[in-house]
């Protein structure tokens, strides 16, 4: 997978938690889950799981808490999949 490919995936896994959907809209590699896109911390986790699913990978704890930015999910989710 591009990292292109990797990231249209990221989108549509985390846009049905993402309160902000016109942050979600434009939204970049840059853009924080938690603060931009308003996902709740809780709901978090379910995307964690939801990334392993998706992308065959598990992800361990030290490596979630990493996760703030969309490029960070981009960057893990590459890096584990080597």
């Amino acid at each position: 997978m591009t990292r292109d490919e990797v990231f249209e995936k990221v989108l549509s896994i985390i846009g049905p938690f993402a309160v902000n959907k016109q942050v979600l809209e434009g939204a970049t590699e840059e853009t924080n889950i938690l603060t931009d896109l308003k996902v709740n911390s809780a709901r978090l986790v379910d995307i964690i799981l939801d990334f392993e699913d998706k992308f065959d990978i598990e992800i361990d704890d030290e490596t979630a808490d990493e996760i703030q930015t969309l490029g960070d999910a981009v960057e893990k989710i590459l890096a584990i999949k080597g």
